[in-house]
């Protein structure tokens, strides 16, 4: 049987790579392209990556590390919904042409 503190560092580390795979997401994206691009796989995995990482920092009661993730879930969060806003544009501009 895992204890709770093995069960833990596990999620920790869990979070850690699910937010460090952000950035082979984005290098791989900007190398095809030929320039820098941030592609939006990025921020879900800083979205989860960090809410993960939130969850550890709260277990371990780090508030250096729960302020950290706190403040960059806010972030991912609101870049997920230009994304999504963007998109929902696009897709009623594409559906309902301008009449002229």
């Amino acid at each position: 049987m895992i204890s709770v503190a093995s069960f833990w560092i596990v999620i920790g580390f869990i979070g850690q790579a699910m937010f460090s795979a952000r950035f082979l997401v984005q290098w791989i994206a900007s190398e095809r392209a030929r320039q820098s691009v941030i592609p939006t796989a990025f921020w879900l995995f800083s979205l989860a990556g960090g809410a993960i990482l939130l969850a550890y920092a709260i277990y371990r009661r780090d508030p250096v590390f729960i302020a950290g993730q706190a403040g960059g879930l806010l972030i991912y969060s609101r870049n997920i919904f230009f994304i999504a806003r963007r998109r929902r544009a696009v897709a009623t501009a594409v559906r309902e042409p301008s009449r002229r």
